[in-house]
């Protein structure tokens, strides 16, 4: 069995992974400041879960973790992102708190550290699909301190595997299109969408790579997680509106990305297929109406965002 300290754990990934191996036994140390994680997502109490409410960027808090639980697997899923303008929080979350797992973990002999990185670190992307090997290029405040994180964790000669994530749908996703969309169109309010391309993968995809990631021997590095498919925001716009059974009075306004947004990212998975054995099994429609279906049962909590709000149309 496994003792895995995930940072971040409060938050749509961290938690969904935290109630996957609790249900299978292993021991669980959640940390999360719950700036944008949310501690209903976690069980209330659990005899296998240990909650925190912190910060990885708090070096002393970081270091008793470690030495009170007794990791063996660093799952890194902390990231700030609320505000793009908070440049500081954005270093000392996804810099300095990376910094701190990376020197805390090689401290104490971890297995292995799973880290979770941003597709935007790749920027403006020169090839599409992006390759794992493309230049970094980022230009916002979570891109490169995102990026800065990771390289810190590269660097550190911890075993790090990063995981540079397509966007990931699954129970309490809070964050994109997808929610904004059902929850905008189930309440009669206007939506416009925006004239990029993403790619996206179902939880259940996300669960396989990250079990293949955390395997002893697994290949460490970094490798892109994605389907290699994109598709407009329009598309998923189409789709919510099929399901919901809304009738639009007028077609959706489109408009050009913001400063701060690329228009087209999507991620090159062949080095990530070729060192796991790994392939999505869901599709693109097949994701977005399991996500769809889960809010109908669930609802929608909360929704975030790492772009800038649009000027008032």
């Amino acid at each position: 069995m496994m003792r895995l300290l995930v940072t971040g754990g409060a938050g749509c990934l961290g938690s969904n992974l935290t109630e996957r191996w609790l249900e299978s036994g292993h021991d669980v140390c959640v940390v999360d400041t719950l700036a944008t994680g949310h501690r209903a997502s976690l069980p209330d109490s659990h005899p296998h879960m240990t909650f925190v409410e912190g910060s990885v960027a708090d070096w002393p808090l970081v270091q008793r973790l470690f030495a009170d639980f007794r990791p063996t697997h660093v799952v890194h899923s902390a990231a700030a992102y609320k505000d793009p303008d908070d440049w500081r929080e954005d270093a000392r979350t996804n810099v300095e708190g990376s910094i701190n797992i990376a020197k805390v973990s090689l401290a104490h002999g971890v297995a292995r550290i799973l880290n979770f990185h941003t597709a935007l670190g790749y920027g403006r992307p020169a090839t599409i699909p992006i390759p794992v090997d493309a230049p970094a290029r980022p230009f916002t405040s979570y891109g490169i301190s995102k990026q800065a994180g990771e390289n810190y964790l590269a660097m550190s000669g911890a075993p790090v595997v990063s995981l540079r994530l397509a966007n990931v749908t699954g129970p309490r996703l809070a964050i994109g299109p997808i929610p904004t969309f059902y929850t905008r169109l189930k309440a009669g309010k206007p939506c416009f969408c925006s004239r990029t391309r993403r790619d996206f993968l179902d939880m259940d995809d996300f669960f396989s790579i990250v079990d293949l990631a955390l395997a002893d021997g697994a290949p460490t590095g970094l490798f892109n997680v994605s389907t290699g498919t994109g598709h407009s925001i329009k598309e998923i716009f189409d789709i919510v509106v099929d399901h919901l059974g809304v009738r639009l009075a007028a077609p959706v306004p489109e408009v050009d990305p913001g400063a701060d947004d690329v228009p087209v990212v999507v991620l090159d998975p062949a080095e990530t297929i070729r060192a796991f054995g790994w392939r999505p099994r869901y599709d693109f429609e097949q994701t977005i109406r399991r996500m769809l279906a889960w809010y109908d049962a669930h609802g929608v909590t909360a929704i975030y965002s790492h772009l800038k709000a649009p000027a008032p149309r």
